[in-house]
């Protein structure tokens, strides 16, 4: 996606009669965050109604408090879900890509192979390892965490690795790849809204990554130690006999893998990509599994129930297709839409001059931009967001620190890429949680590299590694606006 479809408003931008004060800004920030306790910690509610309850308070503030029309504010919930459209379509389309890949044997073929191939002690290193590769390959975490991610799942579970470890394998993986790709979206975005050279950024990021992927495997190698022997007797063959009985396990089974990983190797879009990885998928089915042309693509819309005597199987290849992606796709929605709002109405404009004001040294400023990433992405539930709108509003800063725009790229990429995933209202950690069946609460504890690249952000700045200087303009401090406070 390219920044001119999205600029942020700036603190300069909104009108002073519809600027909120600080204190008023914290409002829906403190709302949110006492929402989502109430409603999905202490009530057990869906993500979705309280962030319903945060758009109307949001919206209250800003239609009889800051006296925007109800036009302003709709104005804002068009400009958040056109940024995140993307991201929605990715979301229908994989879920379908998901059934498909379950029916044309692709996913068995690649769970039967894998309990040949890896054992316990090996396993969550391993997956981590592949994943990643894979990832930097393609450039696309969804794309690699909603294909190969799918089948690890489901050879961890063979293997007696509870899933919650396997998904967390799998993330940390998917998004330390994705963060040294060129072909990643989010690397690109990156450097392009902070004027910074794509492999100058890539450079900036690497021992940052590199030290925190490394931690996250040590990691799994530990967990690894505490499931070693924990196959249940025979589960392995029970498991590759049900495979083998219900599909055809044959070399072709794994076209559509081959079709998606070559065209995303080749640089095409990861719509694009996954579209072609659906035909694939069903061409397959038919082909080699002996579908239909009409039961493939219903395969597609309405997911698999497969029986194949084995009730650990049908649970680990049972997928809901497009129509499974209703839930996901309604958390992701209501949170952009949220995000909207928050944009529209100042409110993350009124957070960020806040935050430039207080900022009175490079390092505290590189530490703040980390900071100020993570909170976008909570507040916005938006990857893009969370690189755009700290990218956009701080680089001037960063020149008058001295600093490098390498500095400002690598500080809102690792601390704003792989922490979404860790919110259950998030876009990522949504997705994640769909694709993966796995709760975003329940593998966050084993999300290594989610915790791991911003705390090496933060260690590297307290060490003064791997930035270019403590630069030497020392702005002074800002007239305080009428309003600020």
């Amino acid at each position: 996606m390219g920044t001119d479809r999205y600029t942020p408003r700036s603190y300069d931008d909104i009108a002073p009669e519809q600027r909120p004060t600080l204190k008023q800004a914290l409002v829906p920030v403190l709302g949110l965050v006492a929402f989502l306790g109430l409603g999905s910690a202490w009530l057990g509610l869906d993500p979705h109604i309280p962030l319903i309850w945060s758009i109307a308070l949001v919206g209250l503030l800003g239609r009889f408090v800051w006296g925007y029309t109800w036009e302003d504010l709709y104005e804002g919930i068009e400009r958040s879900l056109a940024m995140g459209l993307q991201a929605i379509l990715i979301l229908f389309v994989i879920y379908g890509v998901v059934s498909t890949w379950v029916a044309a044997g692709t996913i068995p073929a690649l769970m039967y192979y894998g309990l040949d191939l890896l054992s316990p002690q090996v396993f969550l290193p391993a997956t981590a390892l592949l994943v990643g590769i894979a990832t930097f390959a393609i450039g696309s975490s969804w794309t690699a965490v909603g294909t190969l991610g799918v089948a690890f799942i489901g050879i961890g579970s063979g293997l007696g690795v509870p899933e919650p470890m396997t998904a967390g394998a799998i993330l940390s993986g998917a998004y330390a790849g994705d963060k040294q790709s060129p072909l990643s979206d989010t690397t690109n975005l990156a450097a392009a809204v902070t004027n910074t050279d794509l492999y100058d950024h890539i450079r900036a990021m690497r021992s940052g990554t590199a030290v925190a992927f490394g931690l996250s495997l040590v990691g799994f190698v530990l967990l690894s130690l505490g499931i070693t022997g924990a196959i249940p007797a025979g589960q392995i063959a029970e498991i590759q006999t049900a495979l083998a009985s219900s599909y055809d396990i044959t070399l072709l089974a794994f076209l559509p893998l081959a079709v998606t990983f070559g065209l995303a190797a080749a640089g095409y879009p990861a719509l694009t990509v996954l579209l072609a990885g659906a035909f694939a998928g069903a061409f397959t089915s038919i082909l080699v599994q002996g579908a239909s042309f009409v039961t493939a693509w219903q395969t597609f819309m309405s997911g698999t129930g497969p029986e194949t005597g084995s009730e650990l199987v049908n649970s680990l290849l049972a997928s809901g297709g497009v129509s499974g992606s209703a839930w996901t796709i309604a958390v992701v929605v209501a949170a952009l839409t949220l995000g909207g709002l928050l944009e529209q109405t100042g409110v993350l404009a009124v957070l960020a001059h806040r935050l430039q004001r207080g900022i009175r040294s490079p390092r505290l400023l590189v530490a703040s931009t980390g900071v100020s990433a993570m909170l976008t992405n909570a507040l916005t539930a938006q990857q893009y967001m969370s690189i755009v709108v700290p990218g956009m509003t701080l680089r001037d800063t960063y020149d008058e620190f001295g600093l490098d725009s390498s500095d400002l790229s690598q500080a809102i990429e690792s601390a704003g890429t792989p922490t979404g995933a860790l919110l259950p209202w998030h876009a990522g950690g949504a997705y994640m949680a769909g694709v993966l069946g796995v709760s975003t609460l329940q593998y966050a504890p084993y999300y290594m590299f989610g915790y791991l690249s911003p705390l090496v952000l933060f260690a590297f700045v307290l060490a003064g590694v791997g930035f270019s200087g403590n630069g030497t303009a020392q702005p002074g401090p800002a007239a305080p606006a009428a309003d600020d406070d």
